[in-house]
């Protein structure tokens, strides 16, 4: 077993003191970790045995894994009760959360709605637009005592009459379909189950599909899902009668498949993958009796997707022969891509679009900030969308015939602002802006491009408060994600307020395996180039240590989900470059991802260990929890997960942090916060985010020497 030391001091005496330094150690308290017993196992890839000897923890459904992680919890939550100023922390975060936010009114048949949440709310709650007053039209926060059931998606019919409505609980990705009246607000009939990774299309108002996999056999939560499947169900039939329209043959396989009418109730369209990069794409004319899906693309070599149609001209978004991104026309009955034609061509900026008042709205990424384009339905461009300033635009989006759309905009020191859109005059008004007790103008973000390892030129930006002195003793946390065609962009979050308010920089880099510059950098990211996402994630670190923003005394890495794995990969590689490790909900081991629920859906970005010889050897090379080092002293780490993740099992989180306490040396704490009744991160309950943020915070500042908060006290 491993000890670690903690410093025990009181609030008191820490905000008393005026001594802006690092302060000398004070007597220290010996804190034991768990044992975690191993057996011995292997499992072997192309004749090579692998040591499992922790793979018992995989078994969700264990006494001795519930056992494991309460033991875990104790020790982890015993270490931060005595972190002096984590109370101070939750405080603020509290106080920074507690303003009124509210969203773009969105039209549903003859009615306005929008979604709001006072401050501390667990979860923002839809309101019906009336004459005189609004009214609560559907309350997350009334579905669970503790917030641990979410709301995942709603869906209206074209009329506005009915709506389907998605919940979570706790934080699992199997989702409950609810039907309600709008007017009444009556449940209308039985609910439906077990849907998974899906939304709800209306077909008029008689019934809906949606997509799910057959139920596993064994554990929910971890059981491998590989097969989906699209349903239409009838309303006032039950869900057993529900027919499958798509993913019955299971010599086709397809891991994920979305259907959705068209607006004009005249097609159906089918987008069926095997991973999260690449879609077959399908049409069905549904004035048609007894008419077939017939393709409009039948390989998975691009990402294809219907943006408009009106009546059998359809407007379709893809990256096939374009990378970053083109529209492009085609006729119904004729769509295949020797058909197409540019309707919006490829630029050198990735594209991404939406449409509102008889419009086309264009949003390019230009070294990850937002430029948007107006075009009309022929294709001539109207203007530039001049934006409130340099960051993120949400969404031009709304209904064919409005001429006022909604918008947001943010940065990464300022919150988020929703203005109107006036798709005539190109104007844009402020519609809505938070009070929140945080002066954005005190903060300042830059953008620099540093080099990799190849040479590459990656772009990263820096949030910190003006004047900070760059002496390397500043606070800093790099975080970053690289995967999946995923672009960071800037966006304002609370959390990172209350760490910019103690002196901290705040730190995103866009690192291959992104979408930042369209596929060519998400596939420099992908299967055996994947180092490259850890070597652009380490040269940022060093980048910020030769500029002296920070020093590896100084300096934490954070991810989550794909971001987690680069935190486990890039710790285990360079243990000496940080001083604090935050890899959350993370895919730590990189030969057995693909075996529990989709995971294998996941290969497009990192190959399977079943490849073939290559593949493994690669992946086993780098994989987080098969490169922890016996005898290495590695940097103060916190891993986090949820007991209900059912998307990154928490099976990754726990052997890591088992095998790192196995073989850690010094003095560094290794703990693992498991948040019980929680999943991958959608839904959670803002009072838990409020915690874990206080306790992230807490435990990266103690392990950054800090005894007392760099600020001396929080505001009240």
């Amino acid at each position: 077993m491993k000890k670690l030391t903690l410093c025990v001091i009181t609030l008191a005496t820490i905000m008393a003191c005026k001594n802006e330094e690092k302060p000398k150690e004070e007597t220290p308290m010996a804190i034991t970790y768990p044992e975690t017993k191993r057996l011995d196992s292997t499992r072997t890839y192309f004749g090579e045995d692998v040591k499992d000897d922790f793979g018992w923890l995989e078994d969700d459904r264990s006494p001795d894994t519930e056992a494991w992680v309460i033991a875990q919890n104790k020790v982890t939550y015993n270490y931060l009760d005595q972190i002096p100023y984590r109370e101070a922390l939750k405080q603020r975060l509290e106080k920074l959360w507690n303003y009124e936010k509210v969203g773009a009114p969105f039209k549903e048949g003859n009615n306005y709605y929008y979604y709001k949440n006072d401050g501390l709310q667990n979860h923002y709650v839809i309101y019906k637009k009336g004459t005189d007053n609004d009214e609560v039209f559907l309350d997350p926060n009334t579905f669970s005592k503790d917030g641990t059931t979410s709301l995942s998606g709603v869906s209206f019919t074209e009329d506005g009459t009915l709506a389907a409505y998605s919940i979570s609980e706790g934080g699992s990705d199997w989702r409950k379909v609810l039907i309600m009246n709008t007017e009444t607000r009556k449940i209308t009939e039985d609910t439906i189950i077990d849907v998974k990774f899906s939304g709800t299309s209306w077909k008029g108002n008689d019934g809906f599909y949606y997509s799910s996999y057959d139920k596993p056999v064994g554990s929910e939560l971890s059981a491998k899902t590989d097969q989906h499947k699209v349903y239409y169900h009838k309303l006032g039939t039950p869900q057993s009668e529900d027919k499958i329209i798509f993913g019955a043959t299971p010599e086709e396989k397809h891991r994920y498949i979305g259907a959705y009418v068209t607006k004009d109730q005249n097609f159906l369209m089918l987008s069926a993958s095997v991973s999260t990069s690449g879609n077959k794409l399908f049409i069905k004319n549904l004035n048609e009796p007894n008419s077939v899906f017939r393709p409009i693309i039948d390989n998975v070599e691009s990402d294809t997707y219907l943006v408009e149609n009106i009546g059998d001209k359809l407007y379709l978004k893809t990256n096939l022969n374009a990378p970053n991104g083109k529209i492009v026309v085609v006729d119904a009955k004729n769509p295949t891509p020797e058909n197409w034609t540019d309707f919006i061509p490829e630029t050198e900026n990735v594209l991404s679009v939406s449409k509102g008042g008889n419009y086309f709205f264009a949003e390019y990424m230009v070294d990850a900030v937002s430029k948007v384009m107006q075009y009309n339905y022929d294709g001539k461009l109207i203007r530039e969308v001049k934006l409130p300033g340099i960051g993120s635009s949400g969404t031009i989006s709304g209904k064919k015939e409005d001429k006022e759309l909604y918008y947001s905009f943010t940065n990464y020191n300022t919150p988020s602002s929703t203005y109107i859109y006036n798709v005539e005059t190109g104007e844009s008004t402020q519609y809505w802006t938070p009070e929140i007790d945080f002066k954005s103008d005190d903060y300042e973000s830059k953008q620099v491009f540093y080099t990799s390892k190849d040479g590459t030129k990656i772009p990263m930006i820096i949030t910190y408060k003006k004047g900070t002195e760059l002496n390397g003793k500043n606070p800093t946390i790099l975080y970053g994600y690289g995967g999946f065609n995923i672009s960071l962009t800037p966006s304002f979050k609370i959390t990172n307020s209350v760490w910019l308010e103690q002196g901290g920089i705040y730190v995103v880099a866009n690192l291959r395996g992104g979408g930042e510059y369209g596929k060519a950098w998400h596939d420099a990211g992908t299967q055996q180039k994947k180092q490259n996402v850890f070597d652009d994630f380490i040269a940022a670190a060093e980048y910020l240590k030769d500029k002296k923003y920070t020093s590896t005394d100084y300096l934490a890495i954070s991810g989550r989900s794909n971001g987690g794995l680069l935190v486990g990969a890039t710790m285990t590689q360079r243990p000496d470059l940080m001083k604090v490790a935050l890899p959350g909900v993370g895919v730590l081991d990189m030969l057995r991802y693909h075996t529990f629920t989709a995971g294998a859906g996941w290969a497009y970005d990192y190959g399977t260990a079943e490849d073939n010889k290559e593949m493994f050897e690669y992946l086993k090379n780098y994989s987080p929890v098969h490169n922890v080092k016996p005898n290495t002293q590695y940097p103060a780490t916190m891993v986090t997960t949820g007991d209900h993740d059912d998307r990154v099992v928490p099976a990754h989180s726990f052997k890591f942090a088992a095998e790192l306490q196995a073989n850690q040396t010094g003095t560094n704490p290794t703990l693992i916060r498991i948040d019980v009744n929680a999943g991958h991160g959608a839904g959670k309950p803002v009072s838990m985010q409020i915690q874990e943020w206080a306790d992230i915070y807490g435990f990266t500042l103690y392990n950054m020497g800090y005894k007392v908060l760099p600020q001396q006290e929080l505001k009240k």
